[in-house]
């Protein structure tokens, strides 16, 4: 959520640079700042009333002491005047401010300079690209029906008991999932993150703190009775271990890492482009999640990129890294950089993390602060990334790895899987 004092003071820089996220915030705005200056009145024409109301009160207390009678009680009509007007300015002053939190919670991050101008992903920049593309020749088969041929993955008994986009893995499919999640979590504590197992639901409070709320309500699964949320990422509960937390400078960086089942609605997803582990409706992912001091988080952005940079490395396969345009960075980022694989047997490249910096607006929105040296309460940054999500990393490992003999392995994850092949 951004600051209504930054907004107040800087209207057309707002709106300006909210149009690179191709978002017209002119009426919006217009509309905060008009609720924002009703609650300011009432709640100043409030403070003179109760102001007057106090006073009046002593004078009452007075003139009875002096027996002057009609004047205390013209005084005591003229208070419960006051209390009345006192309780309607209360109303105006709440409803104003009710309103102006609604119209805060509808207005995107701003996204910060470097973010180029663009609508859709096609307009998003490749910043970085390594490795080597395998060729596979005519005979390369999609990982939907290596999982089949394998018998590592069964997609038809996941729609049986679940539906569509809850698959199972069984056998070595199941044990390369769980290589990939130790491993991931390995190199993480190696560079410092403190290890969570978090909660698969939320409450409310936390999908507003995260921005979740309202933004992608209709995308997570929710359990009406209990009013709880199935998580669509681990970045929600783990940022949310910070909410109305004040923390002292010292306690910068914050690094924490969780594995987690993540699930996600995901709507209107047809095609051959979600066909297999392409787009999911349960999946694994590790998250990296960092609460940072405002003047370093840009630098650590760069640390968590090259993090994750490192990790697709290891597991040999082929990635750019890309910097989203305005109109493919989500309602929360400020910056986002996404890395992709390719997917030799599919022939594209297949999104499996997104690394980025939300600055102070979910911080803003959590009430997540820290003392400076000079004991000045400012608000912290807040990051994530995932390092990594599961589906399509495996995707891209079993198709760009097929051979005659069976699917190889990586030599940085055999240590975890125990076997070099699955055959």
């Amino acid at each position: 959520m951004l600051q209504l004092k930054y907004i107040r003071e800087n209207k057309q820089e707002v709106i300006e640079r909210l149009k690179i996220k191709n978002f017209d915030a002119t009426k919006i705005v217009d509309e905060l700042l008009e609720a924002d200056a009703e609650r300011r009145n009432a709640q100043k024409q409030l403070d003179d009333t109760l102001a007057i109301s106090k006073k009046l009160a002593k004078e009452i207390g007075m003139f009875f002491k002096t027996g002057e009678k009609e004047k205390a009680e013209e005084a005591r009509n003229n208070s419960t005047e006051l209390k009345q007007k006192a309780k309607e300015l209360e109303v105006s002053m709440n409803k104003a401010a009710s309103k102006t939190k609604e119209l805060l919670l509808e207005i995107p991050n701003l996204p910060h300079s470097s973010v180029p101008p663009g609508k859709s992903e096609q307009d998003n920049i490749v910043v970085f690209e390594e490795g080597e593309i395998p060729e596979l020749g005519e005979n390369k088969v999609p990982h939907w029906e290596l999982t089949d041929k394998y018998k590592i993955i069964d997609f038809d008994l996941g729609s049986k008991v679940s539906g569509a986009g809850f698959p199972f893995y069984r056998g070595k499919g199941a044990k390369l999932q769980r290589a990939l999640i130790n491993f991931f979590i390995d190199e993480a504590i190696e560079i410092g993150y403190l290890e969570y197992q978090t909660p698969l639901l939320i409450n409310e409070a936390s999908g507003y703190g995260t921005g979740q709320l309202p933004d992608k309500e209709g995308q997570m699964y929710h359990a009406t009775e209990d009013n709880l949320y199935l998580i669509p990422t681990a970045e929600v509960p783990l940022t949310n271990i910070y909410r109305n937390t004040i923390l002292k400078e010292t306690d910068f960086p914050i690094k924490n890492v969780a594995y987690s089942s993540c699930f996600r609605r995901e709507a209107g997803s047809y095609g051959k482009d979600v066909r297999g582990l392409n787009r999911l409706h349960q999946f694994d992912k590790v998250e990296i999640v960092q609460i940072e001091h405002p003047g370093k988080s840009y630098e650590t952005l760069e640390k968590m990129k090259d993090h994750v940079a490192n990790l697709l490395r290891k597991l040999e396969l082929p990635f750019r890294i890309l910097r989203l345009c305005g109109g493919d960075v989500s309602f929360t980022a400020a910056l986002t950089y996404d890395f992709e694989v390719y997917s030799a047997a599919q022939e594209r490249w297949l999104e499996v993390s997104s690394v980025s910096n939300f600055e102070n607006f979910q911080a803003n929105r959590m009430m997540l602060r820290y003392k400076d040296k000079e004991g000045k309460t400012n608000l912290a940054h807040t990051l994530n990334g995932s390092a990594l999500a599961l589906p399509r990393i495996v995707a891209a490992l079993l198709e760009n790895n097929q051979t005659a003999e069976g699917i190889t392995i990586p030599k940085a994850l055999v240590p975890y899987t125990g076997f070099e092949i699955i055959d």
